[in-house]
């Protein structure tokens, strides 16, 4: 029995949808990366649990994604299962929102809108999905997704699902406990505030202007390439090594925000690694200091 028919006759899914050979490039907002094996659209809970059970009895091995906005994936693709999180929930009560993992931050920024809710205006242009966010701590103009958090509802890698509190998810810069134990977000609860729509919807617009005009959204990219220093900004230590615009294949050092590298059109994996790499030698070679990625690279 060969992959495919393997997954077929013992697979069993309620509603979550598979795609085999699937190339990666359409589910990564770089746009670059090679097959996977199969990747299965999981938009509820129960069907999770069956494809971490499936993978475990049959030694498959299993990657989860969410939008795929922080992630390079390389040119031979994932092997494997790929699961792209797709859980939906938007609940509102008070103050309290419960979100699924799958919910995109911008979506549940305009829900918080309507309902006058502030605290998320940050965040709110952040790429991605809300359980992504939660796995890196990801942050914005000087706010991080665990400011938010009252908790997080998890799956690990045998099944099991326990809820884990703030302090519990050991939050640090692009960081957490879910990121280093491979933990699969299922569903968050945010604590906001009451606010002034007028406000919040000013502050939003506020931050996506920004957006438009520091950061290159007009081509292909997963965001910031590389994590800030404890005492450094990288962006403007590229910036000084004067490496705006240099390009390896399709894949070039934004001209607008050195800290983004960009595909022009035809990027492939090689090009952003070599690239990556060219950049860690001179900016070290420069200021000694050395740069760490932010982006996740999967695959092979």
């Amino acid at each position: 029995m060969n992959f495919k028919e393997l997954i077929e006759n013992n697979l069993k899914l309620t509603s979550s949808k598979i795609y085999f050979d699937e190339p990666m490039k359409k589910h990564t907002t770089f746009k670059i990366g090679g097959c996977a094996d199969c990747l299965i659209k999981v938009d509820n809970i129960e069907d999770l649990h069956s494809i971490v059970d499936f993978t475990n009895k049959n030694n498959i091995p299993l990657t989860i994604m969410g939008n795929g906005s922080n992630v390079l994936v390389l040119d031979s693709g994932i092997r494997g299962i790929v699961v792209k999180i797709n859980i939906q929930k938007l609940e509102i009560n008070e103050n309290k929102v419960t979100v699924g993992a799958g919910n995109k931050n911008i979506e549940i920024a305009q829900e918080l809108l309507k309902h006058e809710l502030k605290g998320f205006e940050e965040i709110s242009g952040i790429p991605g999905t809300i359980g992504g966010a939660i796995r890196m701590n990801a942050g914005a103009h000087g706010k991080e997704i665990k400011d938010l958090v009252k908790t997080v509802t998890v799956m690990d890698s045998n099944g099991n699902i326990k809820q884990m509190s703030k302090n519990e998810l050991q939050f640090e810069y692009r960081n957490s406990i879910i990121a280093k134990e491979k933990l699969i977000v299922l569903e968050v609860v945010l604590e906001l505030q009451k606010g002034n729509k007028e406000e919040i919807q000013s502050k939003m617009k506020e931050y996506a202007t920004w957006r438009k005009e520091k950061q290159p959204l007009e081509y292909p990219n997963a965001g910031s390439t590389f994590k800030r220093g404890e005492n450094f900004i990288t962006a403007q230590l590229i910036d000084e090594c004067g490496l705006k615009g240099y390009k390896i294949g399709g894949a070039e050092i934004s001209t607008k925000h050195a800290g983004f590298i960009v595909n022009t059109g035809n990027a492939t994996a090689k090009d952003v690694i070599e690239l990556t790499n060219y950049i860690k030698e001179k900016v070290y070679e420069k200021f000694q200091k050395k740069i760490q990625l932010e982006i996740e690279i999967l695959g092979e």
